[in-house]
């Protein structure tokens, strides 16, 4: 092999795997494994001699892949971008650049060994059961790497992978797998029925938790299930001397509608007596006792339960599953394989504490969210070696604080690597971590010099809607709209119901906090407002914000028009005595104070486009055109998508 200075290397496919997800598990999972496979073959990287500069793995990240233990507490999340290239390595003359691609996939074949052995999956295995294991596993990652003595050749890994496509799937026969879109499932069945059934059956024995009634996994979607539950014991020794290693990772991992509840739960644990607990308690475990959140510690529950021990009435009432709660599960209790008869108890009870408690007025809003960040540009900057050092530096501080954020915001983070994040959160905190992050992105490059900023992106979605669907479309969202839509440094968000999208707002950062620059956005401190009925100024009402949209109409220029039918001034006044005459509003507004209520909502319904070559908000592309979707969303905020 000629020898080279610089060796590039990548994995994949990244969303193909992560994003085809039916649980929260599922999701991280995909993210975790990427992450450690990519750190296997930077471990390999340096057995042979390399040094990496970009990315910088976290604290003793590496030192936990090759001897199972590292200083601080064990990762339990994605920490190394899939693609990563060591632009300052010293390749030795024999350096061999195909033995990591070897390694990474024997590390991932012998992971999956470890599972089919602890799972004894060949005491229920069928006739085609170990061959799809076998190929699948065989076949799945599509790694791309190359060697180049040019230290300035970036662009190189992107030229490597135009050489060929990777199509692991095609041609899979028999039935799919409910995860991942074309892989057969595990029993190897022709057609859904008894076969795959009783093999299904027999594999859940012991799983209840893992592998839920119905579901039928193809191999891939097996081993990220199940892998958290072995990855401690796992260690193997790969081609060229090095050993790998797993560690004891947390099993709790919210469900969206968990997450969802995480707030009215909150709310239901100050509020009820000791009493009202048990009595809750004991008619939610008779619905289902399986402990589904036992190990998901989110902050503000651990706060309001107090003591979160083995023994506390209230930590056992958190552990249940948050389906339990929601009016459309109990209205539809057989559907999701709950008795009837004792959901109805449960609904009774919980309408008895409602009753006795007139001062808990919190909706059980069906939405969670999803948050996906990630930094603009910076490749560009990577492409001048001399800024790599203080890149690298900067990006290992931003993940190293970001997983602490994510949970004083309620959440949980599923990955945090390089510039990108990926976090689950209750509806109520995405915009505020969002900023949050935003924050010490910033303050992570303060000192470099390097003029870097980091976009975002929020689905909103229902607990009904797929969350496959939901995380595939979350990308698109933030580089088709957040990036290349708003100029970057930007917030999009979209809301998804069982129907399908609802409504899409985005705003370049500066606009989204015009009234306060480090902490609040505007269309958050209106709906906030808006919930609360404390407005200084007036009040907002529901239909209010829906005769925003007819006035919109009229007021945005048609297709033969160039400008509006009225100027934004004279939008401003129009839609300002509209909000006078709601709500009784004149009775304690004027007109003037109308309008200095309904400027800032204004300000959010016009799309505005960042020109990276003026500084002044004021002179970036404002759009004509006056758009609901930031008035609904402020209903949507302020009433928690409950209609």
């Amino acid at each position: 092999m000629a020898a080279g200075k610089f060796f590039h290397f990548t994995i994949g496919p990244v969303q193909g795997f992560v994003a085809q997800a039916r649980r929260t598990r599922d999701f991280w999972a995909g993210s975790f494994l990427l992450s450690w496979l990519a750190g296997v073959a930077m471990a390999e990287i340096k057995r042979q001699g390399g040094e990496i500069s970009f990315p910088v793995p976290p604290d003793a990240y590496l030192d936990w892949i090759t001897n199972g233990t590292g200083s601080g507490r064990a990762p339990r999340q994605g920490a190394i971008p899939n693609r990563f290239k060591a632009f300052q390595a010293k390749v030795p003359a024999d350096f061999d650049g195909a033995l990591v691609a070897t390694c990474v996939r024997e590390a991932w074949i012998k992971l999956a060994e470890h599972v089919w052995l602890h799972d004894k999956l060949a005491a229920v295995a069928t006739p085609p059961t170990r061959q799809i294991w076998d190929r699948q596993h065989a076949n799945f990652w599509d790694i791309s790497w190359a060697i180049t003595a040019n230290e300035n050749e970036s662009s190189l890994m992107d030229q490597r992978k135009n050489w060929r496509s990777h199509y692991a799937a095609q041609g899979e026969p028999g039935v799919k797998c409910m995860v991942m879109e074309g892989w057969q499932e595990l029993s190897g069945s022709d057609r859904p029925g008894k076969q795959g059934d009783h093999f299904w059956k027999a594999v859940r024995v012991g799983k209840l938790t893992d592998i839920g009634e119905g579901e039928q996994l193809c191999a891939l979607a097996y081993l990220k299930r199940r892998f958290v539950r072995h990855f401690a014991s796992f260690n193997a020794q790969l081609s060229g001397g090095l050993t790998v290693y797993g560690w004891k990772l947390d099993v709790g991992m919210p469900s969206v509608s968990y997450m969802a509840a995480v707030h009215w739960l909150e709310k239901l644990i100050q509020t009820a007596s000791a009493d009202d607990v048990r009595l809750l308690l004991e008619a939610a475990r008779n619905v289902n006792e399986s402990r589904d959140e036992w190990d998901t510690h989110i902050a503000c529950l651990k706060q309001a339960a107090g003591r979160w021990t083995s023994d506390s009435d209230k930590r056992q009432l958190l552990s249940l599953d948050g389906n339990l709660f929601f009016d459309h599960v109990q209205d539809n209790a057989k559907a999701y394989d709950y008795d009837p008869g004792r959901m109805q108890v449960l609904t009774q009870e919980l309408g008895r504490f409602k009753r006795n408690h007139p001062e808990f007025d919190a909706p059980l809003s069906p939405f969670y969210a999803i948050l996906l960040m990630d930094g603009d540009s910076l490749g560009v900057h990577m492409a001048d070696r001399s800024k790599q050092s203080s890149i690298s530096e900067s990006l290992e501080k931003f993940t190293r604080g970001v997983p602490s954020l994510v949970d004083r915001h309620n959440g949980y983070l599923i990955y945090a690597g390089g510039d990108d994040v990926l976090a689950i959160l209750p509806l109520e905190d995405a915009m505020q971590c969002a900023v949050a992050v935003r924050e010490l992105y910033a303050d992570s490059f303060k000192d470099t010099g390097i003029p870097t900023t980091i976009s975002a992106a929020i689905e909103y979605a229902h607990v009904k809607m797929p969350l496959g669907k939901v995380l595939g479309d979350a990308h698109g969202l933030l580089d088709d709209v957040a990036k290349d839509g708003a100029g970057r440094d930007a917030l999009a968000v979209r809301v998804w119901k069982p129907g399908g999208m609802v409504l899409q707002w985005a705003q370049p950062w500066d606009i989204a906090l015009q009234n306060d620059k480090n902490a609040s956005l505007v269309i958050e401190d209106i709906a906030r407002q808006f919930a609360s009925g404390d407005m200084k100024d007036g009040d907002f009402s529901s239909k209010f914000f829906f005769k925003i949209a007819e006035r919109f109409d009229l007021l945005n220029p048609s297709d033969d028009q160039v400008t509006p039918v009225l100027d934004a001034a004279q939008a401003l006044d129009l839609l300002a005595v509209d909000f006078w005459h709601s709500h009784d509003n004149r009775k304690d507004i004027t007109l003037a104070q109308a309008r200095s209520v309904i400027q800032p909502l204004l300000g959010q319904c016009r799309a505005v486009v960042r020109d990276l070559s003026k500084k002044d908000s004021k002179d970036w592309k404002t759009s004509a055109m006056l758009k609901p979707d930031g008035a609904m969303l402020v209903r949507f905020l302020a009433q928690k998508g409950v209609e």
